[in-house]
């Protein structure tokens, strides 16, 4: 499976181009996965849901599973955020698989470019390949315009490694 990551700083638009990435994948009849790092606490179930009430309990583990999807929420009770090689392991075979954030980790990236910031991660972090602006970045990365994606895809199909 060829691994993508999206990163960029807060509201640059790395879900949007995720989406749209993922969307424009699937339309040309690839499999895709993704992951998304939270730097927050977060909740896929919420009180009085039997699953909130089961893990309330203290279940550790729950599943929830119905004929259109199935999800595993484990609790960490404060113990080592996986990894991301951790939760690549939890997939099934997949074309692709887009993950957003994990920015530290050495799998091809591209980089979102919020108008009129600077602050570029490239300069900063590993394996960035391409950059996503409206502005001209003086770098030697492929660069592409926000509205691209068929090219940007282009890109990931021959041109990422």
């Amino acid at each position: 499976m060829k691994i993508v990551g999206i990163v960029g700083w807060k509201n640059s638009g790395k879900t949007y181009f995720a989406s749209k990435i993922i969307n424009k994948l699937k339309t040309k009849n690839y499999t895709v996965a993704s992951i998304k790092h939270a730097h927050h606490e977060f909740d896929i179930d919420h009180k009085n849901t039997d699953s909130y009430i089961h893990r309330e309990s203290g279940s550790t583990q729950v599943i929830i599973s119905s004929s259109k999807r199935w999800v595993k929420i484990t609790e960490l009770n404060n113990s080592k955020e996986q990894s991301l090689n951790d939760l690549l392991n939890q997939l099934s075979e997949t074309d692709f698989v887009i993950v957003e954030g994990f920015k530290n980790d050495n799998h091809p990236k591209i980089e979102i470019i919020k108008k009129g910031d600077d602050n570029y991660l490239f300069n900063k972090i590993s394996n960035i390949q391409a950059v996503i602006s409206e502005e001209k970045i003086d770098t030697d990365l492929k660069q592409f315009k926000i509205n691209e994606i068929d090219n940007i895809v282009n890109f990931i199909l021959k041109g990422i490694k």
